[in-house]
């Protein structure tokens, strides 16, 4: 049989029918993915923090009750101005960090005290929402913050009085997804938490209620 009468001999599939399902290696197919399962601190939002804000600040609307927006990671990289590769290395730990590809913020402006050039690399940066913001509060005040050495507890006095806080962290050694061996420098870092609450007062008891460990007065 020639090629040509094999091709006429297939069958063409109706109009509207479904696509084949491609399969795996092993014969399995390969369908959409399922939900994934809410991270743990996202489902105790929901179900204990919001009923407790809502009675602690007297809510009557619980559209009302504050919660996460984004988390702001952010790395200077001073020193990137005399050698560019910093840059790369900063992104790849921040990455590991994050869980997500970060992006380099550039200088605004000139300084030729410092010799930086407009538009030249000086950091890199990376902003979580959703799932992702969720599970970084999580490994941060479950697992990155009590390593710290002497940890005594975060500072309440680094809310910006519009309900969003900046933790310092002073190096990256902290993240257990960094590895020591392959550290060539220790570098700080900022983390912004940007939430919708209205005074510091909201955002400090959202915040305590999601566990982050305040310093005791």
């Amino acid at each position: 049989m020639s090629k040509k009468e094999e091709k006429q001999k297939k069958v063409k599939a109706p109009k509207g029918a479904p696509a084949a399902v491609p399969q795996e290696a092993g014969g399995k197919a390969k369908g959409p993915r399922g939900p994934s399962e809410p991270s743990r601190l996202k489902v105790r939002y929901v179900k204990e923090i919001v009923p407790a804000l809502m009675k602690h600040f007297s809510y009557t609307n619980i559209m009302a009750v504050p919660k996460l927006e984004k988390i702001v990671i952010n790395m200077g990289l001073g020193e990137a101005v005399a050698n560019a590769k910093i840059v790369d290395v900063a992104m790849d730990e921040l990455g590991k960090i994050a869980g997500q590809r970060p992006v380099v913020t550039r200088a605004k402006k000139s300084i030729a005290n410092f010799k930086l050039r407009q538009n030249m690399p000086i950091g890199a940066a990376v902003t979580l929402r959703g799932e992702r913001m969720f599970e970084f509060l999580d490994r941060l005040t479950s697992v990155v913050l009590p390593r710290v050495r002497d940890f005594r507890g975060v500072s309440t006095k680094s809310f910006d009085g519009r309900g969003n806080y900046t933790l310092g962290l002073r190096d990256q050694l902290i993240f257990p997804e960094i590895s020591y061996e392959k550290v060539d420098k220790i570098r700080g870092m900022n983390v912004t938490i940007v939430t919708t609450a209205r005074t510091d007062d909201e955002a400090r008891e959202l915040l305590k209620q999601f566990g982050m460990p305040f310093r005791q007065q």
